[in-house]
């Protein structure tokens, strides 16, 4: 091999054959090599792990499927006030002077009206002119018709309650019913002898801050009342 390269490279290499040898050898992996390297660094299409598409076809809706997304402006309000929603109902109490006294289920937003025709209606000769009959009811109220002396309840107007026919007045005494501490004003508090403005607002108070007053004794427990206060208030209130 060494007679076919030319003359001036043999005498300006002078390479034997042994070493011509090697140098060829590193020429030929060098060049495996190199061919190698660009071989793995070809362009590979990469497919996205398993869980990641399980993921993604989760989140993906099918076609046939409903929508999940928030209701619209329809259906919003109704899901934010749950007694205004079609087929709530409204748990009243009607006691007086109605055939048939007693607790009424009512579809929300009815009317004092409706709830004394869910009780029978108001008997025959009681007076009607202070009752409110328009007034939205709330649940847990209690609608008393033609007791004298009886307070409205909270959201109706002054006269809630018809005093019946040919009763005295409510602020005669021995003829006033008990005054509700869970229905009754500030102002109509304030008839209770010896129950000024502050006081009242006392007893308002404690009602907003404990949810009612569940027994009378409870008066014992408000800013202000003490046992003999206590006791003048006691027969003159019911919870």
């Amino acid at each position: 091999m060494r007679d076919r390269l030319p003359l001036w490279l043999q005498l300006r290499c002078s390479l034997e054959p042994r070493s011509l040898a090697a140098l060829a050898v590193v020429l030929v992996g060098a060049a495996v090599l190199a061919g190698a390297h660009f071989w793995s660094a070809r362009p590979q299409a990469v497919g996205a792990p398993e869980r990641v598409q399980a993921a993604a076809e989760a989140l993906v809706p099918s076609a046939g499927s409903a929508p999940s997304g928030p209701p619209g402006p329809a259906t919003g309000p109704a899901a934010a006030d749950p007694a205004a929603a079609p087929g709530g109902q409204i748990v009243v109490d009607v006691s007086g002077k109605v055939r048939r006294p007693g607790t009424q289920r009512l579809p929300s937003g009815s009317r004092v009206a409706d709830a004394l025709a869910a009780a029978g209606g108001v008997r025959e000769g009681t007076d009607m002119t202070g009752l409110n009959r328009a007034r939205v009811l709330t649940d847990g109220e209690q609608v008393v018709v033609g007791l004298p002396g009886v307070q409205p309840a909270p959201g109706g107007t002054a006269g809630g309650t018809a005093a019946g026919a040919g009763g005295t007045g409510a602020g005669q005494p021995g003829t006033a019913a008990p005054v509700s501490l869970n229905t009754a004003t500030p102002e109509q508090l304030e008839s209770l002898p010896g129950v000024g403005p502050v006081l009242a607002q006392h007893i308002v108070d404690y009602r907003t801050e404990h949810g009612g007053y569940r027994s009378v004794d409870e008066l014992r427990e408000v800013n202000g009342i003490g046992d003999r206060r206590f006791a003048d208030l006691r027969p003159l209130v019911r919870p």
